[in-house]
C-alpha cells in the first residue's frame, strides 16, 4: 500500500501527483519484472510528468519512450525550459495582489523558444513554471531534464498542423521525435459517465432541430469551470447576443485535489429568469460528450479552454475556436493556435 503524501509535503497538486508517482516507483518496478519473467516486452512508455519511472526502466534494462500528449510546440518549451531556468536570474513574471501576474519591468522581454516562431510572452506560460520557488515549477523542470533520457518522444500531434514547431525538434542532441495524430477518441468519453449515453440524447434531439452552423458551443473541458460572477457575465453576453448556443457549466472543485462536480441547481448561479429568456435560443447542460456535439452539423463555433485534445477534435471536425485558456498549458496552446497558425480568435477583454 502507497501511502499519499501528507499536505505539509506539497503545494500544489502537480507537487502532490509528482510525489504520489515517486512513491510507486518500487510497486511499478515489481509488476513490470514479473511481466518480463514470462512476456517480451518492447518498451516502457512514460508521459510528460512520470519520467521518474525512467529509473525503473533503466533498472530493468528496457528502452523507454515518452508519450506526450500535449502540443509539439509545448515539448519544445518543456525541452528549453533547462537552459531558460540557467538564463534567467528571476522569476517569469511578478505577482500583484491587484491585476494577478504582472512582466516585471526588468524582464519584460519576449522568450525565444524554437518551436515558436514568434517571441512567446512570458505570460503565456503555465502558471506552474511563473514562480521559481514552488514545487510546481521544480515538477515542470525536473520532469523537463529528463525527456532527453528517452530514446524517442511520441507526440499527439501531425505534421500538417504544427510544421515549425516539428520540424525545430529534429536537431542532434535530441531524442528522434515522432508525430502520430491525431489520436481521437470519436466514440467520447461516456465511460467516464455511467449514465452518460442516456444523459446525451435529450441534447442530441435538441441539436437536431438547429439549423446547420447555427449553434455556438462553450465548454470548458473536464477539469475547467469558473465561478459564480465569471458565469453570470458570460450569460449576460450571450443572451445580448441572441446567437443560439449550448453551454457546458461545471460546479468548481470544493478542494484542491478535488475535480468539476455537476450542479443540483445551475439556475442559482445564472442571472434570475436567463434560462426563461433564452429557452428558445439556447441549452444549458452540465458535463456533455464533447466530440459528440463537435460532429454534429448544427455546430458553428466553440468557445473553448483549449485543451489540446479540444483542440484536435475541433479541427478534425471543421469547427473555429474562439479561445478561453483556463489552466495547465492552455495559453500557450492558444497563443499558437491565434498567433501561430491563425485556426483561432482570441476573446479579449475590454
Amino acid at each position: 500500500t502507497v501511502q499519499p503524501p501528507t499536505p505539509d509535503q506539497y503545494q500544489s497538486s502537480l507537487g502532490y501527483t509528482s510525489l504520489l508517482i515517486d512513491k510507486h516507483k518500487p510497486h511499478a518496478k515489481h509488476a513490470i519484472s514479473t511481466l518480463i519473467s514470462t512476456t517480451s516486452v518492447a518498451a516502457l512508455f512514460v508521459d510528460m510528468f512520470t519520467t521518474s519511472m525512467i529509473d525503473v526502466a533503466q533498472d530493468l534494462g528496457i528502452p523507454c519512450y515518452l508519450f506526450f500528449a500535449s502540443p509539439a510546440s509545448f515539448l519544445g518549451f518543456m525541452l528549453h525550459l533547462p537552459a531558460l531556468d540557467t538564463q534567467l536570474a528571476v522569476d517569469f513574471v511578478d505577482s500583484d495582489s491587484h491585476s494577478g501576474f504582472i512582466v516585471p519591468k526588468d524582464s519584460a522581454v519576449e522568450l525565444i523558444v524554437p518551436t515558436f516562431s514568434k517571441p512567446l510572452p512570458p505570460s503565456m506560460l503555465p502558471s506552474h513554471v511563473l514562480k521559481r520557488n514552488t514545487d510546481g515549477y521544480f515538477c515542470f523542470l525536473e520532469n523537463a531534464r529528463r525527456y532527453t533520457e528517452t530514446i524517442g518522444i511520441v507526440v499527439n500531434t501531425f505534421l500538417e498542423l504544427e510544421p515549425h514547431a516539428i520540424e525545430s525538434l529534429s536537431i542532434s542532441g535530441l531524442p528522434p521525435v515522432y508525430p502520430v495524430g491525431p489520436i481521437l477518441d470519436h466514440a467520447g468519453a461516456s465511460r467516464w459517465h455511467p449514465d452518460g449515453a442516456q444523459q446525451q440524447d435529450s441534447i442530441m434531439e435538441w441539436l437536431d432541430q438547429q439549423p446547420p452552423s447555427s449553434v455556438v458551443f462553450l465548454c470548458f473541458g473536464s477539469m475547467g469551470s469558473l465561478e459564480g460572477p465569471q458565469l453570470r457575465e458570460i450569460a449576460i453576453g450571450l443572451e445580448r447576443s441572441g446567437y443560439r448556443f449550448l453551454w457546458s457549466i461545471r460546479e468548481p472543485p470544493k478542494g484542491k485535489l478535488d475535480l468539476p462536480g455537476e450542479y443540483t441547481n445551475v439556475e442559482a448561479v445564472l442571472p434570475a429568469g436567463f434560462l426563461d429568456r433564452t429557452a428558445g435560443l439556447g441549452l444549458v447542460c452540465g458535463w456533455v460528450q464533447q466530440v459528440r456535439v463537435l460532429s454534429h452539423q448544427a455546430i458553428g463555433g466553440f468557445v473553448s479552454h483549449c485543451g489540446w485534445n479540444s483542440i484536435l477534435e475541433s479541427v478534425w471536425y471543421g469547427v473555429p475556436i474562439a479561445t478561453w485558456p483556463v489552466y495547465a498549458e492552455q495559453q500557450l496552446n492558444a497563443f499558437e493556435l491565434v498567433k501561430e497558425l491563425g485556426l483561432g480568435v482570441e476573446i479579449r477583454l475590454d
